[in-house]
């Protein structure tokens, strides 16, 4: 059991019939009243975000979790086929832990698998940042700038959608923050 106390970035604790992962916290100590910890949390299996106040005193069941590194190699029907850097072996993992991510993976990729104490597939741990190509973007159109504000609706070559400035053209690369899924830079 942990305390409120020890919560930290990247806890995974059980909470409401899931496992989430503490994504931001905060200590508050308001003038009057108890303590507490304002909390964001993403669901391990399904990736949606929930907002959450624990109170001091309350007690949380912490997940211990190992990282393994891993290769993205192939999708596989509904299997996703990872690879054992040192020992070379082949893990295949449901498309259903993976989630939302699956869009931002990329044959060859380097990743982290978050593996339970009981030796089960909890999810990956995506690097920060990743290059994908355009496959489809609108055509630039005379009199958009980039100073303009706003921007246009590309697809990269993995089905990400995300927006994009004006000047980003299909074929090009780009930088995608895989926290917010958005455009950071052409790459």
């Amino acid at each position: 059991m942990a305390k409120t106390s020890d919560i930290r970035n990247g806890m995974m604790i059980e909470f409401k019939n899931g496992i989430y992962q503490i994504t931001e916290f905060l200590h508050v100590n308001p003038g009057k009243g108890q303590a507490f910890v304002r909390t964001k949390m993403k669901n391990i299996k399904t990736g949606k975000v929930l907002e959450n106040t624990f109170k001091l005193s309350e007690e949380l069941i912490e997940i211990r979790v190992e990282k393994f590194r891993k290769q993205y190699l192939y999708r596989d029907g509904e299997h996703l086929i990872f690879m054992d850097l040192d020992s070379y072996e082949q893990t295949p993992i449901d498309i259903e832990i993976v989630g939302e991510d699956i869009k931002y993976l990329m044959e060859g990729m380097e990743l982290d698998m978050l593996l339970s104490e009981k030796g089960e597939v909890m999810g990956i741990d995506l690097p920060i940042t990743v290059i994908q190509t355009i496959a489809e973007a609108e055509p630039n159109v005379k009199g958009n700038t980039a100073s303009s504000g706003g921007g246009k609706k590309a697809v990269t070559e993995t089905g990400l959608v995300v927006m994009v400035p004006f000047f980003v053209e299909t074929g090009e690369k780009i930088k995608i923050d895989t926290r917010t899924g958005n455009y950071m830079e052409r790459a």
